[in-house]
C-alpha cells in the first residue's frame, strides 16, 4: 500500500478520522489536552495546527502510522515515519529475528502477512497445509485471505469454513474501519465474492454448531483436512509496539496452535523438517 496524498487541508482530513472514530470534538479536546474551540478551528482550517499536535491528535484517533504522514503532508510538514523496504539494510534485525521466531514454532503453522495480507515470510507448518494447492494461487505474491477463502484453495479442506470464513471477514471489516486502504477494500470485494466450494455452506455468521459438532474448545478453532485427518488450530495474531516506519507498522505476525491433543500428536509425528 501507498501513502495517498489528498487535496484536502489537514482540517477536514482531521475531522474525518474523528467522525470515524464517533468522537465528539469535545472528547478529543479532552483526551488531547486541547479545547473543543481549537480542535474546531483546526478541522475548519481557521487554525494550522503544530506538527506535535498532528501527530498527537493522531494518536488519540487511532490513526494509522501511514495515514499519520498524510496527515502531516496535508498540513505543509514533511513526513515523520520512513516506509523502508522490508529487504533494507535497516531492517535487517528484524528480519532475522521474525526468520528465527518463524522456524521456532515449526512444526506448527506460522506466517507474516503485510497491511494487505501479502505473505512477506511463513515457516514450513504453513507450507504443509499448503500442500497440493493449484500454482495459480501459489505464485507470488501470495495472499492469505485469498489461498484460504478461494474455491480451489483451502476453503473446500475447512470442515467448519461457514464459521472461519466469517471470522476473517469481520477481521478484515475491522482493519477496513481502522485503515483507508482501497487495495483492502478491493481484496474484500474480492474474496466476498467467492462462490462456496461445492457442497460447502457458504454462510457468512459464526453459527451455532450442532451436537455433534460443539467444540471442545477455548477459541473458534480453523479445523482443516491434511492428509485423510482433520487438524485443529487456534490463531493469535502479533503486531509490533510503538512502530517508526510504516512497514513494520503493517506486519502481522499469526501463529497456529495446535487445538487438540490429536493435532499435537499428528504435527509431533513428523519427520524433523529438512534443509
Amino acid at each position: 500500500m501507498t501513502t495517498v496524498v489528498s487535496d484536502t487541508g489537514v482540517g477536514p482530513l482531521l475531522r474525518g478520522w474523528r467522525e470515524q472514530r464517533r468522537l465528539s470534538q469535545l472528547e478529543l479536546a479532552l483526551r488531547a489536552d486541547s479545547s473543543a474551540r481549537h480542535i474546531s478551528f483546526v478541522e475548519t482550517g481557521r487554525s494550522r495546527p503544530s506538527e506535535e499536535m498532528i501527530l498527537r491528535l493522531a494518536e488519540h484517533l487511532e490513526v494509522p502510522v501511514r495515514e499519520r504522514n498524510a496527515l502531516l503532508l496535508a498540513a505543509g510538514y514533511a513526513p515523520r515515519y520512513a516506509e523502508s523496504p522490508l529487504d533494507a539494510p535497516r531492517l535487517e534485525t528484524l528480519r532475522a529475528g521474525i526468520e528465527q521466531l518463524l522456524q521456532g514454532y515449526e512444526p506448527y503453522p506460522a506466517l507474516v502477512v503485510d497491511g494487505s495480507y501479502t505473505v512477506v515470510a511463513a515457516n514450513r507448518g504453513i507450507g504443509l497445509l499448503l500442500d497440493g494447492l493449484p500454482e495459480h494461487l501459489l505464485t507470488p505474491p501470495l495472499n492469505a485471505m485469498r489461498i484460504t477463502l478461494h474455491p480451489e484453495g483451502l476453503a473446500p479442506r475447512i470442515r467448519n469454513l461457514p464459521e472461519w470464513r466469517g471470522h476473517l471477514l469481520h477481521q478484515m471489516e475491522r482493519q477496513i474501519g481502522l485503515a483507508r486502504s482501497e487495495s483492502l477494500r478491493a481484496l474484500y470485494a474480492e474474496v466476498t465474492a467467492y462462490p462456496p466450494p461445492p457442497g460447502a455452506d457458504d454462510g457468512d455468521g459464526p453459527g451455532a454448531p450442532g451436537p455433534e459438532e460443539v467444540y471442545p474448545y477455548f477459541a473458534l478453532p480453523l479445523r482443516i483436512e491434511h492428509d485423510g485427518r482433520v487438524l485443529s488450530f487456534v490463531s493469535s495474531i502479533s503486531t509490533f509496539n510503538t512502530p517508526l516506519d510504516v512497514t513494520v507498522a503493517e506486519l502481522a505476525i499469526e501463529t497456529f496452535l495446535p487445538a487438540d491433543p490429536a493435532t499435537v500428536a499428528y504435527l509431533q509425528s513428523l519427520p524433523p523438517f529438512s534443509g
